[in-house]
This record gives structure tokens, C-alpha cells and sequence, in this order.
């Protein structure tokens, strides 16, 4: 076997479950991600009746590596340190703040509310996280007897508050190697973000490939869009149901909203509505709670919303704003909408309505011909009125993608496309080798 060797435990069969195994040699490798599988999606190695389990050895991995902290990028770090892993958790520094609150979340779904339990999991989480610097190379121990060294740089990836794709540089004996992973990329122009910016060279590249086979409509007709769905929807004088997911959607549709309402202000949206007068409710404790912590990591923004906070705006943080966080407030706010349908927009997770507080709402308000539901990102049928806005996903379209590889001074002499379903890996593979015939554009 020559080194190093790239193994993939999940995201091939799909967009969920990601997690890459880079191995220096016979006794050194280190993880990228260790995500949740969702819905239908297996793991590769055969779990078919346990999603969580980690069903490959770990006996020689030192270390892991997390891109971002959305589930399907790190949901199975408690079931991977459950089996033994002992190794320290290296991370960008938003994630660092991020990773406890998602996986506090994601225990108390899947594994125990036991206070105790919990607690004991977040100190040893807490005590095996390193923050690193975005731009910065940081060594990474291996053992003793290797001959390979390993350094690793976190770069902003656009995707959420905190995501970074990976260049890992590795140097056995002469040789030099450098290994991207993309982990998710963001589309330009996000404005709670900065851009991501190419690096300068790869030898491989692990490229995402969600929306491999698609392009979004651009900021400007994306928020023009939502605009106009607000408006239309508020014609049935009843509520618009937003689900979202709690981390990155949540904030960049309240960084929209808050736009919106600042720059058309006095302007009716019906009748005796104006946009100044709009409630927008986000009724998710752990979005609350991300969006608090957005709001800490100011640093990290991108310029324009940097911009507004100098101007004296609070883009995350605005009077038509109510936010709710137990139960009985939340149980109380969906009786009182079910009988008055009062016009307003609720922001609720979880996005894929597949569970959370949004489903409590959908019951309640769903044959009430004055709800709207708008769907960003993900298009469902029911009886009331339904709207799409597609432009708000948060990673990459294919022209992205495409852009991404373009701008490297370096191209890669081989390309792996994961995260995606089979179609869009094959259009985006099919773009790759029309644009570059000499990269190796494979599909694991």
C-alpha cells in the first residue's frame, strides 16, 4: 500500500454522513468530519440497522479534523469517542464555540437527557478541542516511530459561521503531498461571511458536489424573491411558516429580514401592515442560542455586515424581533396564532420539518387557508399555500464549484466528488474533465 491513502466512511452514497480517513501509514491516520447519516442514507461500511455506529477501525487514528459543525459533518463524534477515541479534536475558532452547543443537542436527541451524562460529555469535549486560526498550519502530532510529519491549515469556506475547508500538507522523507477537503463550500457573497478564497495548490482535492448539477439565483434576485413571497403571502392575511435549520439559516434569514424592513420601512405591506410593523418569531431554543453566539463572534463576519454593526444596525438583533424559548411560552404562541392567525413570520427548525417545534405549528396551522409556508431550500405538497425559495442554500452551486478549481494557481492532479447525489456528481464530474482533461475527476 503506498501512503498516503484517502478512505471514505461516509458521504459517497449521498449528502449526509461525511467522514474521510487520510492515513500517513501503517500506524498514523486522522479523521475529517464524522458526521450523522439522515433519512435512507447508509453507512459504507454496512450499518445498515445502526447509523451511529463506527463501523471502522480507529485504533491508529490520532486525531480529527472538523470542517463545520452542521449534524451531518460532526453528529457522530460522541458515538466515535464512545468507541474509543482518544485523540484531540482540531477545529476553526467559531466552530470551537459552536461544536458543544451542537453536540449537547445532538446527545440530548439521541443518547440521554441525564444532566449528568451530558455534563461529563461536554468537559471531555471541551478539554479535546483545539481552536486553530483560519491561515495558520498546525502541526499535528503522530507517533513516535512515523516518518511522515503532518500539517494542517483551516480556510473559510463561506458555508456557516465557522466552516473551513482543510489543506493538509504532508512530507514523508523528500516527498511533499498536499490533500484538500472541501468540507461544504458557501456560495460568494454571503453577507454574514467572507468569501472563500482558493488555495494556491492541491495535489488532490475532496470536492463537495451537492449542487453539482445546479446554479442559484444570485443574492440581489434572491432576497427580491423573498420580498416578493412575504408580500404575497401576507395577502392571506394569516402566518408564514419558515422552517429553518437552527445553525446558518436561521441567521442569514434574520440578516435578510432585518434588510428588508430597514430599507422599506414605512412602505404598507397590506392595508394597515407597514414593514416597520412585521413580528418575526424565531421559535427555536437551540437557534437562540447559535444566534447568541453568532452575535459574540463578530470577528468572523464578513464586511458588510461588519459594515451595518459600525452604522449602529443589529442585523441578528432587531425590535420586530420575538424570540421564544420554553415550552409553555412556545405551546402558547401556537394556540394563539391557531385563533387568530395574526399576520406575522415564524422562523422555526427543524428545516426539514422532519421533527422540532416547526411540526407543532404545521399541525396547528396547516388547513388554515391564511397559512403560507415557505420552504427555503426544500419544496414539500400540502393544503396550504406553499413557496420556494431555492436561492438560500448555503453551499456552493456548480458555476461555485467550478470557480473554486479555476482560481487554484495549482491544479490538482486528481479530484474525489462525495457529498452528492449521483446525478450531480456526474454532471459536475462531466463539466470538470470538458474544463480540465488532464485532472483524474473520479466518483468513489
Amino acid at each position: 500500500m503506498s501512503y498516503p491513502e484517502i478512505t471514505h466512511h461516509g458521504a459517497i452514497n449521498g449528502v449526509t454522513g461525511s467522514c474521510h480517513e487520510l492515513k500517513l501509514d501503517e500506524n498514523n491516520a486522522v479523521l475529517i468530519d464524522c458526521g450523522l447519516f439522515q433519512g435512507a442514507e447508509v453507512s459504507p461500511g454496512g450499518s445498515v440497522v445502526d447509523q451511529l455506529a463506527i463501523d471502522f477501525p480507529i485504533h491508529n487514528i490520532k486525531a480529527l479534523f472538523v470542517t463545520h459543525c452542521h449534524i451531518d459533518h460532526v453528529g457522530r463524534i460522541p458515538y466515535l469517542m464512545a468507541a474509543g477515541f482518544e485523540g484531540s479534536i482540531y477545529c476553526s475558532e467559531p466552530s470551537a464555540v459552536l461544536l458543544p452547543l451542537v453536540l449537547e443537542d445532538a446527545v440530548k436527541v439521541g443518547l440521554s437527557k441525564d444532566p449528568y451524562i451530558i455534563k461529563k460529555f461536554l468537559k471531555l469535549l471541551n478539554s479535546r478541542i483545539i481552536a486553530v486560526s483560519y491561515g495558520k498550519w498546525q502541526n499535528i502530532p503522530l507517533s513516535a516511530a512515523s516518518r511522515a510529519t503532518l500539517n494542517i491549515k483551516f480556510k473559510p469556506a463561506g458555508h456557516i459561521l465557522g466552516s473551513a475547508y482543510i489543506e493538509a500538507k504532508i512530507k514523508q522523507q523528500e516527498k511533499e503531498q498536499r490533500i484538500t477537503f472541501s468540507g461544504d463550500l458557501g456560495g460568494p457573497y454571503t453577507p454574514l461571511l467572507p468569501n472563500p478564497k482558493s488555495p494556491y495548490k492541491t495535489d488532490v482535492l475532496v470536492l463537495e458536489s451537492t449542487y453539482g448539477d445546479k446554479n442559484h439565483i444570485n443574492r440581489k434576485q434572491r432576497k427580491e424573491q423573498l420580498k416578493q413571497s412575504i408580500i404575497q403571502c401576507l395577502q392571506n392575511k394569516g402566518v408564514i411558516l419558515i422552517p429553518a435549520f437552527s445553525i446558518g439559516r436561521t441567521q442569514e434569514l434574520l440578516y435578510e429580514l432585518e434588510e428588508l424592513i430597514h430599507k422599506h420601512k414605512t412602505e404598507s405591506l397590506y392595508k394597515n401592515l407597514d414593514w416597520d410593523d412585521l413580528e418575526i418569531i424565531v421559535d427555536s431554543p437551540l437557534a437562540s442560542k447559535f444566534t447568541q453566539s453568532y452575535k459574540t463572534l463578530k470577528p468572523f463576519w464578513g464586511a458588510e455586515a461588519k459594515a451595518k454593526i459600525n452604522r449602529g444596525r443589529h442585523p441578528l438583533s432587531f425590535e420586530q424581533l420575538t424570540t421564544i424559548n420554553d415550552h409553555q411560552e412556545h405551546i402558547a404562541t401556537v394556540e394563539y396564532l391557531q385563533k387568530t392567525a395574526r399576520p406575522c413570520i415564524v422562523l422555526a427548525a427543524s428545516g426539514m420539518c422532519a421533527g422540532g417545534r416547526i411540526v407543532n405549528y404545521l399541525k396547528a396551522l396547516i388547513e388554515d387557508q391564511r397559512t403560507d409556508i415557505l420552504f427555503v431550500g426544500y419544496q414539500a405538497e400540502g393544503t396550504a399555500g406553499v413557496y420556494t425559495l431555492s436561492g438560500y442554500s448555503a453551499h456552493a452551486d456548480q458555476a461555485t464549484l467550478l470557480r473554486f478549481i479555476k482560481r487554484m494557481r495549482i491544479k490538482p492532479k486528481e479530484i474525489r466528488l462525495v457529498h452528492g447525489d449521483q446525478q450531480a456528481k456526474l454532471a459536475l464530474q462531466s463539466k470538470l474533465q470538458q474544463a480540465y482533461p488532464d485532472i483524474k475527476v473520479w466518483i468513489p
